[in-house]
């Protein structure tokens, strides 16, 4: 535990951590994010949710491709399609990397991590957070 890295995703932008992240998790370091449902996503609530909605409906429920509702899993997936998958590297690049909903009780005394260029204050436009546009594409936090 003490050679990984604990970056909180709280207000930070999902595209913008997936990048540094998958960029790192490449470089060799260990990743674990905490507070997933707290990322966001720029734009419209409902041009996102209708976006999202119609990204569900690609595929076949037994056969694939299964699409993700759980903000952490949402969260994995977009830094799994930056990272080189097939590879040797990008395979172990990805089993480096953990993601949390909440703080789980192991690191609630670790120091953790902001990235400074995904901070939500730079943008200038509407935006959603990951566990909000979950909840509208079926996820159910109690369960």
């Amino acid at each position: 535990m003490n050679d990984e890295i604990v970056i909180d995703a709280s207000g930070a932008i999902l595209g913008r951590l997936a990048s540094t992240v998958a960029k790192r998790l490449l470089s060799g370091e260990r990743i674990v994010i905490v507070n997933a449902e707290k990322a966001v996503l720029s734009g419209k609530r409902l041009s996102l949710l209708r976006e999202m909605k119609e990204f569900l409906q690609v595929g076949h429920p037994g056969k694939g491709p299964y699409h993700p509702r759980r903000p952490d899993r949402i969260l994995r997936r977009a830094i799994r399609g930056m990272l080189p998958r097939r590879k040797p590297k990008g395979v172990a690049a990805y089993r480096r990397l953990r993601v949390y909903l909440g703080v789980p009780k192991e690191y609630e005394g670790a120091k953790l991590e902001v990235i400074p260029e995904a901070k939500v204050d730079k943008l200038r436009c509407p935006y959603v957070t990951l566990g909000e546009l979950a909840k509208d594409i079926g996820w159910n936090p109690e369960v």
